[in-house]
């Protein structure tokens, strides 16, 4: 689920050190080995330029981040807080990782966009229109 823009290259990610060490525990787990969906969160950790914490740009969206994005194509906003699976709750716009709006996201700068299959078949575009909260850029290191 490689998300490529109109230019065909994939848009470049920043991964934090710590996130990238808390992902692939999590993806080693038996359960999600070979899970379709953490496959593809592995493809887009293993393309990733990885930084320590204190050096991630603060307009990276980074685990925990509350992000505006909009749609291209409605032109809707909408506010969504990437987080692991375990604290994914679609009605507080807390979007998994491993979903794959999540697992697209990871990684990407304010201006980046994203197109996905959503369920049911329809392709998506989503920009990233601001970081509203991100825990490297808060000094937030042990979230």
């Amino acid at each position: 689920m490689t998300n490529v823009p109109a230019s065909g290259l994939p848009p470049s990610l920043i991964i934090s050190s710590r996130d990238l060490a808390r992902l692939e525990a999590l993806l080693d787990s038996p359960v999600l080995s070979r899970h379709p969906a953490a496959i593809a969160l592995m493809d887009e950790l293993n393309r990733a330029e990885v930084l320590p914490p204190e050096q991630i740009p603060a307009d990276v969206v980074t685990m925990h981040s509350q992000v505006e994005c909009e749609d291209m194509a409605s032109g809707e906003t909408h506010m969504l807080t990437l987080v692991y699976p375990n604290e994914a709750d679609v009605e507080r716009g807390r979007v998994s990782v491993l979903a794959p709006v999540g697992s697209a996201l990871l990684g990407l700068s304010v201006g980046q966009q994203i197109d996905w299959d959503a369920p049911g078949g329809r392709r998506l575009k989503l920009r990233v229109k601001s970081v509203r909260y991100q825990p490297e850029a808060a000094g937030d290191f042990h979230r």
